[in-house]
């Protein structure tokens, strides 16, 4: 007999984008699928006392024990995105087990920061600002980067976007160094991998320990023409101490898909200071590539099925909150 399931997130526009009719449909024969989409509301209005699994993304909500309660028969979530600190631990006290597919999301930021730091080794970012017109031609060349082979690169955080970050570059014959969080657990420290490697990419957790950990002191020591890529977060770069340093140091770059506040706010020299590159935060999963996390549940939930050892679920000691 199939289980009982149904969508729960408080946007069905979320859900339809993570989510592609096929997917939705293939949930709907393996299990016995509720239409619709539901959210906190909608326990004590919908009986939905038979359902035991649910299936979201981002927007998940976080529900009560009462709410919860309306939900007796309730086994497992299967939360197409990644991180679950918002609303994990309800579910953990009943038992309840939560699946994610933050693996999957590191697929795309690995990726991005791959082809940044290829570029970064090239020389790219700062050879090309230094062109405008043909007389900056042999300037520019000179100004070349090491080159990826043999070179050494630092990735701060040794979570599953850094190990698959190095899994890429290492096609490269590039050196890869990957840091800890905790001072420690390494055997590299920040200040020896700042003032050594070519490129330092910013993979910390989300904690409040790591807030400004990254100074200008270290952006001071960089190599000439290094470059720095934070895809980690905002709040981890101290950034007026680093905007000092990237005014003095202009043979610098800083590759930002994050800051603090993001965006910045109107009138900051991130947006006018040439070796600074600005993207949206788009490192992570967007557009099509959301479709890869609802697959990473799918699978899941065929071994949940089968009864087989489920690969994504996640523990109450791996919520961020709880370090």
């Amino acid at each position: 007999m199939k289980p009982h399931s149904a969508f729960f997130c408080r946007s069905e526009e979320t859900v339809r984008r993570v989510y592609t009719p096929e997917q939705i449909a293939e949930i709907g024969s393996l299990t016995e699928l509720r239409s619709g989409v539901f959210d906190e509301n909608s326990l004590g209005r919908e009986d939905l006392s038979d359902v035991e699994l649910i299936f979201s993304t981002w927007g998940m909500p976080s529900l009560s024990e009462e709410q919860l309660a309306l939900l007796p028969k309730l086994k497992a979530v299967f939360y197409a995105a990644g991180a679950t600190d918002s609303f994990a631990r309800p579910f953990f006290a009943r038992d309840v087990k939560v699946l994610s597919a933050w693996l999957a999301n590191a697929i795309p930021v690995a990726e991005f920061c791959a082809a940044q730091i290829v570029l970064a080794l090239k020389g790219y970012f700062r050879n090309t600002r230094m062109i405008g017109c043909k007389a900056d031609w042999g300037k520019a060349h000179a100004a070349a980067g090491p080159g990826c082979y043999g070179e050494t690169v630092a990735l701060i955080g040794a979570g599953a976007i850094a190990t698959r970050t190095r899994e890429l570059l290492e096609k490269y014959s590039i050196n890869v160094i990957i840091i800890p969080s905790r001072a420690e657990r390494r055997t590299v420290s920040l200040e020896e991998a700042f003032a050594k490697c070519f490129v330092v990419s910013n993979h910390l957790p989300d904690r409040k320990d790591n807030i400004d950990v990254l100074n200008g002191k270290l952006f001071a020591s960089m190599r000439e023409g290094a470059v720095f890529i934070n895809t980690g977060r905002g709040a981890q770069v101290n950034e007026p101490e680093m905007i000092e340093v990237l005014e003095q140091r202009p043979d610098l770059t800083a590759l930002l898909d994050v800051m603090h506040p993001e965006p910045p706010e109107e009138g900051s020299k991130l947006y006018s200071m040439p070796n600074v590159r600005l993207s949206t935060h788009i490192a992570g999963s967007i557009n099509d590539e959301v479709h890869r996390m609802a697959d990473y549940m799918i699978d899941e939930l065929k071994r949940y099925l089968a009864g087989e050892e489920l690969i994504y679920e996640v523990h109450e000691s791996m919520l961020l909150t709880s370090r």
